[in-house]
């Protein structure tokens, strides 16, 4: 029983070549990361274009 656990183990994991594994994981890796720029960029713009809407509000009163 052990035995053809032990097979189907070392089955799935020649399922994917080492190399592409490395692939995947740096890819999912950099898209998170550039998601999480993109959080604080989008952030940053909000605070610009509140503060843009503020000194119009000024420049009118």
């Amino acid at each position: 029983m052990q035995h053809a656990k032990n097979r189907r183990q070392r089955a799935t994991a020649r399922a994917i070549p080492f190399p592409a594994r490395e692939v995947v994981i740096l890819t999912f890796l950099m898209a998170l990361a550039a998601l999480l720029t993109g959080c604080n960029t989008v952030e940053g713009a909000g605070q610009d274009v509140r503060a843009g809407g503020r000194a119009i509000e000024r420049t009118v009163d």
